[in-house]
């Protein structure tokens, strides 16, 4: 059986996608931007503020679901240039401080609304 996930402490979800499923014991998070929530606008482009909004949103949505950050097994970090990949991990990794997840980066063509960072998440009980 799944379960929506779903906070106003994180961005609504731009498409028809839910912000995370839960299912057996494990949480599926959507890949978050760096969307404010209480705004709803992407926060400035800056990487290290995008990411640490990105990491918020995602902290968000574990609370909603009643998993912390220490919960999360895989990421996926997704960049609109490797150039920010340095400072995107500098700001991922305190948020991870021992015994961080897996986890694989790429460098892509575009995010969504221009995004510099995409994370998606996989957390379990």
């Amino acid at each position: 059986m799944k379960k929506i996930i779903q906070t106003e402490n994180a961005p609504a979800a731009i498409g028809p996608y839910s912000q995370a499923i839960e299912t057996n014991g494990m949480l599926y998070i959507s890949g978050q931007i760096p969307v404010n929530p209480a705004t709803g606008e992407l926060v400035d482009n800056n990487i290290k503020n995008q990411t640490r909004q990105v990491m918020e949103n995602i902290r968000a949505i574990l609370k909603e679901a009643g998993y912390e950050l220490t919960d999360v097994i895989k990421c996926t970090c997704l960049l609109s240039d490797m150039k920010d990949f340095k400072a995107m991990n500098d700001v991922y990794g305190s948020y991870f401080i021992m015994n961080p997840p897996a986890r694989a980066a790429f460098a892509v063509k575009e995010l969504p609304k221009g995004a510099l960072v995409e994370i998606e998440a996989i957390a379990v009980k």
